[in-house]
């Protein structure tokens, strides 16, 4: 039987991030789509594979600081924006 933890990691893909399992699984999908296993891109983000991997796995409590790190050296952006100027909302 599906969880709803299990339906958010399938879910995870480029876009709007409602949560920290879905910021996880964006990272996780960009590793993996550039073909590095988690102890490669975990040297390559500058942090550690515990860190790497409870960030991949949506830690609430992840260091903001690092995960930011991780997400410029693999090539993600964050873009913050009031809801009502949302460029992604369908018009």
């Amino acid at each position: 039987m599906a969880t709803d933890h299990d339906d958010t990691k399938k879910r995870a893909a480029y876009g709007r991030i409602a949560n920290t399992e879905q910021l996880g699984g964006v990272i996780r999908l960009k590793r993996k789509e550039i073909g590095l296993r988690q102890e490669v891109a975990a040297g390559m983000t500058g942090v550690g594979t515990k860190f790497l991997s409870q960030l991949e796995n949506g830690k609430e409590t992840a260091e903001l600081g690092k995960t930011l790190q991780v997400l410029q050296r693999m090539g993600l952006e964050l873009y913050v924006f009031p809801r009502s100027a949302d460029p992604l909302k369908e018009r």
